[in-house]
């Protein structure tokens, strides 16, 4: 079967990066920006809030591994998606909780997925759901952000390790880790 592609925002796409590198069936994960109006933006303009654009994360996976909708549970499950425009210290529309689906048939599984999430949270979920739009790569030095540089970086220390424990503790079937041992 081929690879398929998703396009998830969740706040700082090294964070959300990081949670994906370790999900069975994931084979890439590619940190850019989507759902804005500005051609080729840069790191510096998405941080301003000016260009519409979220920061966001690509994966292509392999569907006979993993579902769309369990790779939604994940993301709902390692990120607020109650805050609106935010994700803790990170505020702006470029750190909103979005999916950008790439058919129909990812578009209703999004739908279904805020449905099951939703009895999660105390507050409901402001997780759009948007079309998907132009997609830009982040700069390389966003790639592969914690495994290179992000556990030198306070704030990747301070926000990563407890959205991976989250992973590990409840999605222990679908860590890389557990299956390499």
């Amino acid at each position: 079967m081929t690879s398929e592609q998703a396009t998830i925002a969740g706040g700082c796409f090294w964070c959300t990066e990081a949670v994906f590198n370790d999900v069975i069936g994931v084979e890439k994960v590619e940190s850019g920006y989507t759902g804005g109006d500005t051609t080729n933006p840069t790191y510096r303009e998405v941080c301003a809030g000016d260009t519409g654009h979220a920061e966001a994360i690509r994966l292509t996976y392999d569907p006979e591994a993993i579902g769309f909708g369990d790779l939604l549970d994940i993301f709902f499950a390692t990120h607020d998606p109650t805050q609106l425009n935010r994700q803790g210290n990170d505020i702006g529309t470029q750190y909103r909780s979005a999916i950008f689906p790439h058919n129909e048939a990812q578009k209703a599984e999004a739908e279904a997925a805020i449905e099951r999430a939703a009895g999660d949270w105390p507050d409901p979920i402001v997780t759009t759901i948007e079309a998907m739009g132009e997609w830009y790569p982040a700069e390389d030095y966003h790639q592969d952000y914690w495994e290179r540089e992000g556990q030198r970086n306070p704030y990747c220390m301070a926000v990563i390790p407890p959205k991976l424990q989250k992973l590990r503790k409840s999605f222990q079937a679908r860590l890389k880790a557990k299956a390499e041992s």
